[in-house]
């Protein structure tokens, strides 16, 4: 099974949290994060990311379900 991730751009702060947790699947890039990669195979360090995320600009979705940032 899969995930998607996605950065929002006009969230995102660039504070590198993502990047910082997990290298393989984010980068900095300019004034904002990227994922490296749109979908992923299930990565405890993704969901990590999204929590750490200052202005939650990063979500983790399992099809239709939200399930990064986590409450």
């Amino acid at each position: 099974m899969s995930w998607n991730v996605e950065i929002d751009p006009r969230q995102c702060i660039a504070s590198g949290s993502c990047a910082a947790i997990a290298p393989d699947l984010f980068a900095l890039d300019g004034s904002h994060a990227r994922p490296l990669h749109n979908r992923i195979d299930e990565y405890e360090r993704a969901l990590d990311a999204a929590d750490c995320c200052p202005a939650l600009a990063l979500t983790v979705r399992d099809g239709v379900e939200v399930i990064g940032p986590r409450p």
